[in-house]
């Protein structure tokens, strides 16, 4: 549907791309490229993919992508999977009484890959079963990741107050979520770092406040802190137990920075009576060489109220360095404490694991704005010789896939 619905609208996509360039923001009277996922912002000088329309007073975009991989994870611990994800998102904004009405709708097809998932070395996190917490396993998203609506009113020429509302929704916590940061988005592995930095951005109730002025954004919001449960087609509705803040500033086009705090009340299914403090920093830039080339680094700290705190750090780039040819990596730090089941001898004990992704994209097919191409990753690994045992001495991880993007 996603492809057939791109080709049918292409002819439309170039005026209505560049009349979108000339609209204000979703939360503000600045330049609309800022916006990201959520209510988060990007460097305003971001690449906007996907297709755009005008109709009257309302501006709409459609914008995805779906991947065909194929996975091998190494070592004792690794597996083969052949598995797809998948995402499509619609937008529409018109103008509405000094202000920009936004609505929001976000789907996944990840939830046919399975409860469990796909293989991913170090990666930990959610349920499959509700009983046992997955471990080296990705968890797929729920097939509903967001349907948000917002009003932000211009207060002047430079500043504004806004409202967003979503079930679900992404919270004013952390960086821009990795399936949208244009850094990386091409890499279809989820970084290990994610349950430190914007695992929220599916969060089951979130109703967000803030206000802009000029190159900066401040914004709290109430929100469900319970990661999404093994039932990925339902609707859940829980209340709002937790709470964020974020202090965001883009000092120039290329750059974009963020700080935020949270308080997750019960995050995990499997530890219901542990609520995490999280803390997140970030800084996105993109360089104006190439025809794109972004970069982000974030920083993370979870301290929960039972057990030591863990931090991670993240360093991710992608550049499209012709029209047709893309490169990314992807180097992360984390102290892991949850690679380990209960009664076993290394359960609970923190890890510090560093992994280092690079990869490539052929993009052999390109009918603007859709693009077809093929890619490959190969991740490394370091880790204490304590894990020697379970993970084997330096596993590789490679991944083969066919994307389409919006």
């Amino acid at each position: 549907m996603l492809l057939i619905a791109s080709c049918a609208l292409a002819q439309e996509a170039p005026p209505a791309a560049d009349a979108a360039m000339g609209m204000a923001g979703l939360r503000g009277p600045y330049d609309f490229t800022r916006d990201g996922s959520g209510t988060s912002w990007h460097p305003d000088s971001t690449p906007m993919d996907g297709l755009h329309t005008m109709s009257g007073a309302w501006m709409g975009m459609v914008h995805g992508f779906v991947d065909g991989i194929y996975d091998d994870q190494g070592g004792p611990r690794g597996a083969t999977q052949s598995f797809s994800t998948s995402m499509l998102m619609l937008m529409a904004q018109r103008p509405l009484a000094d202000g920009s009405l936004g609505l929001r709708l976000m789907v996944s097809g990840d939830p046919l890959m399975g409860k469990e998932g796909y293989p991913l070395l170090f990666q930990t996190g959610e349920t499959a079963d509700g009983r046992a917490p997955l471990i080296d396993r990705q968890h797929p998203h729920d097939l509903l990741m967001e349907a948000s609506v917002s009003y932000s009113r211009d207060l002047s020429a430079r500043s504004s107050v806004f409202v967003y509302a979503g079930l679900p929704g992404e919270p004013a916590l952390g960086p821009e979520a990795f399936m949208h940061r244009l850094s990386g988005m091409d890499n279809p592995e989820a970084p290990l770092t994610h349950h430190w930095l914007d695992s929220t951005h599916v969060a089951w109730g979130v109703v967000t406040g803030g206000c802009t002025y000029a190159d900066v954004k401040l914004e709290a919001s109430a929100f469900n802190g319970r990661e999404p449960d093994q039932f990925h087609y339902n609707i859940e509705v829980r209340p709002l137990d937790s709470y964020a803040a974020r202090l965001s500033y883009n000092p120039t086009h290329d750059w974009s920075l963020q700080t935020s705090f949270g308080r997750l009340a019960s995050p995990e299914e499997l530890e219901p009576q542990v609520s995490v403090r999280r803390t997140t920093a970030s800084a996105s830039y993109n360089a104006p060489l190439a025809v794109w080339w972004q970069t982000t680094l974030a920083w993370g700290r979870n301290e929960p109220s039972a057990g030591p705190a863990s931090k991670a750090w993240l360093l991710e780039s992608a550049a499209r360095v012709a029209a047709a040819h893309t490169v990314f990596a992807r180097l992360e730090r984390v102290g892991k404490d949850e690679l380990f089941l209960p009664g076993t001898p290394l359960y609970g004990r923190t890890f510090t694991v560093n992994s280092l992704t690079v990869g490539y994209i052929y993009d052999f097919l390109r009918l603007e704005p859709l693009r077809i191409g093929v890619g490959g990753l190969v991740s490394g690994y370091s880790y204490p010789s304590e894990l020697d045992a379970a993970y084997g001495s330096g596993p590789v991880s490679f991944m083969v896939f066919v994307r389409a993007r919006l």
